[in-house]
């Protein structure tokens, strides 16, 4: 294990330090890890002061359990896959969202004839027609509107541009399951967004 260690702030912690409950060291993770860990919380519960408090479970989970993080994935990796699921625990006690089921997501998917496309098909990716501030609300309903594990997937792999690599350390699930899910949210997000662009 390397004993430095970069945020992705760019900044070195000194992981060594760090590991050894250096409180100084642990403040600078804080400090620097806090504006995007919040970005990625807040997507998944929609809430800014439910995810306040995520966040703040987030680093003191962390703090608790520093002597288990093992060095096998990045620090932030690691920090991140512990926000996530303290969010999907508060999601799954607070259920505040419509959120499709699994089958509504198969209803969305493109359907074939004949080895055809059946629907009308354009190229589409999420991000690329973001410039209005409307679409960005449809957007971001539409995302809302999905499963957790799908909106998660959509939330690190899409908007905070993390690797697949990164998201599955941090989902704890295979590369192939984040392409998958990461297919499947693009094609139901497609359908629930089309009907809104002119």
């Amino acid at each position: 294990m390397n004993d430095k260690t970069k945020s992705n702030g760019g900044d070195v912690i000194d992981l060594n330090a760090l590991l050894s409950g250096d409180k100084a060291a642990f403040e600078q993770l804080v400090r620097q890890e806090s504006p995007r860990l919040f970005r990625v919380i807040v997507r998944i519960v929609g809430d800014d002061d439910e995810a306040r408090s995520v966040m703040q479970e987030t680093f003191l989970q962390a703090y608790q359990r520093l002597d288990t993080f093992r060095g096998e994935s990045k620090l932030t990796t690691w920090l991140y896959a512990i926000g996530i699921n303290l969010s999907r625990a508060a999601l799954r006690k607070a259920r505040r969202y419509n959120t499709l089921e699994e089958q509504d997501i198969d209803r969305l998917q493109p359907s074939f004839n004949r080895g055809m496309f059946a629907d009308e098909s354009r190229d589409w990716s999420p991000l690329d027609r973001v410039q209005k501030s409307e679409l960005q609300r449809v957007v971001r309903e539409a995302i809302d509107r999905l499963p957790d594990d799908y909106r998660i997937v959509v939330t690190l792999r899409d908007i905070r541009e993390l690797s697949t690599t990164e998201v599955a350390q941090m989902l704890d699930i295979s590369e192939g399951a984040v392409r998958v899910r990461l297919h499947r949210a693009r094609r139901a997000l497609k359908k629930l967004i089309d009907p809104h662009i002119i």
